[in-house]
């Protein structure tokens, strides 16, 4: 019984030290965004394209992804039975 009080209190331990980390940054991305939108609140009006790909070429990059998945696809699993 001494054994299993020892170990449950390590294990424990060993939890209780990893929370510090993440409370520290927990909701931080969030409170990033919403800083982000108060500063630039004209940029859901910004009509400019991202930079990248034209449409043509990223349907064809994407289709050539599909049919490179479907092609790898492993065969069915049998039990061997006839």
């Amino acid at each position: 019984m001494r054994y299993l009080a020892i170990l449950l209190a390590g294990v424990l331990s060993a939890c209780a030290q990893t929370t510090p980390h993440w409370d520290a940054r927990f909701g931080f991305d969030t409170r990033m965004v919403l800083a982000q939108q108060i500063m630039h609140p004209e940029a859901a009006r910004n009509a400019d394209p991202v930079a990248g790909m034209d449409g043509r070429s990223a349907r064809a990059a994407y289709e050539r992804y599909q049919k490179a998945g479907a092609e790898q696809q492993p065969a069915a699993m049998s039990s061997g039975a006839k």
